[in-house]
């Protein structure tokens, strides 16, 4: 539903993203990552057709978004951070004038919008002016003309943005529910809520895309030596020996017994590469009388993967930056 292709944006001397790639599929929720200034922005204006590629293209659907613009973004639904809100109109009239330029069919606009309307919980602001509604409910406003017209593609640029907390898990829940029905590109800073949405993530650093995956599997191509966190009872110093004993063991940390009935030891235990050691490490503990209560491999958070992709990457990048993005961006 969505591709990118090779996608270079320029400001003057500027580079905003360059050769950026990746396709999202049907009824699919990519989520978008990277530090400010990293090129999530830009590349969601050059998608949405609000900037023109200065290389490199973008279908929408099947559609051109430079050639064939019209069609394009008669599929696309998008808000951008700081939604495209009209303070002197009232809620229904905006929503109403929203759907009148999509070219929604008068006889289907007041069902579609009452639709959005109950799904966001809009109506006990339906009747005011948008400059006297909080700025939560302007944020589901903001959503609400993205979903007018049914688009089968939803870009959303930080769509909790000014939530509170009750409010960000609707909005959240929203979000999972059109999944399937709607294909998105979902950006966020809040990882947890990347990884509570979205099925794949894309990150991008520097301009450049640096990972496109699922965030298990990025997990995995990361982390190098696997990690096992073990609670197991007995002399800690004869469990901790025993361990370094089993084949593709590196290395043992103990903690000292938790407070409880059972005064079980915690245990970091570093493994080599990719080693499956749980079938030993059970025999060499029944082997010394010392039960296991808790086994488990450690993987990456999204917050681990996220930061060693764009650490990494800033170090590599060398001079090529793209940090004056934001400005660029800003004054255009």
């Amino acid at each position: 539903m969505i591709s990118v292709q090779n996608v270079t944006k320029r400001y003057g001397d500027t580079v905003g993203v360059q050769d950026v790639s990746f396709e999202v599929g049907e009824g699919e929720i990519l989520g978008f990552l990277g530090p400010n200034g990293a090129g999530k922005t830009t590349t969601m204006r050059v998608i949405t057709g609000y900037h023109p590629p200065t290389s490199g293209t973008v279908t929408v659907a099947g559609y051109d978004i430079v050639t064939q613009s019209h069609e394009a973004k008669r599929h696309l639904g998008y808000l951008p951070e700081n939604p495209p809100l009209y303070a002197d109109m009232t809620v229904a009239e905006y929503l109403h004038f929203v759907a009148a330029l999509k070219e929604v069919p008068r006889k289907e606009r007041r069902g579609q919008i009452d639709e959005i309307v109950d799904m966001l919980n809009l109506g006990p602001v339906y009747q005011r002016l948008i400059r006297n509604i909080s700025k939560g409910y302007r944020q589901r406003v903001g959503l609400a003309q993205a979903l007018v017209g049914r688009p089968p593609v939803l870009i959303l640029d930080e769509p909790t943005v000014g939530l509170d907390p009750k409010q960000i898990h609707e909005v959240r829940q929203v979000i999972k529910s059109l999944g399937g029905r709607h294909t998105i590109i979902l950006s966020s800073h809040i990882l947890p809520e990347v990884s509570m949405v979205c099925q794949r993530i894309a990150i991008i650093n520097k301009g450049r895309i640096v990972a496109v995956d699922h965030p298990e599997t990025l997990s995995s191509r990361l982390r190098g030596n696997t990690r096992v966190i073990a609670r197991i009872e007995g002399d800690p110093e004869r469990v901790r020996e025993a361990m370094l004993k089993i084949d593709g063991v590196l290395s043992v940390a103990h903690h000292q017994p938790e407070t409880g009935p059972d005064g079980a030891a915690r245990y970091e235990i570093e493994v080599e590469g990719k080693k499956d050691v749980r079938r030993n490490l059970f025999f060499a503990m029944a082997a010394i009388e010392a039960p296991i209560l808790e086994l488990r491999s450690v993987e990456m958070s999204l917050e681990d993967v996220f930061l060693q992709l764009t650490t990494d990457e800033a170090v590599e990048a060398g001079d090529e930056s793209t940090a004056g993005e934001e400005e660029v961006v800003a004054g255009a």
